[in-house]
């Protein structure tokens, strides 16, 4: 599997039990969402331009760090 990242597809990243959980931790809630469905398709990066400033910059930057340290 190749390393996941910030330009990984929310998909991939909500069905990985160990980055789902990183998401959770930095991002409360992300994965029960009612409107996450729509953003499985697009790398989180992306989908945080459209969450209406509820995923920061900052947010994104330790999401990142700590799917790095997945492998």
């Amino acid at each position: 599997m190749s390393s996941l990242s910030i330009n990984s597809t929310l998909g991939d990243l909500l069905d990985n039990d160990a980055s789902k959980s990183v998401l959770e931790k930095h991002l409360p809630g992300i994965s029960t969402h009612p409107q996450i469905a729509m953003g499985r398709g697009f790398p989180l990066k992306v989908v945080a331009g459209f969450s209406g400033g509820l995923i920061t910059d900052e947010a994104l930057e330790k999401v990142d760090s700590d799917l790095k340290t997945l492998g």
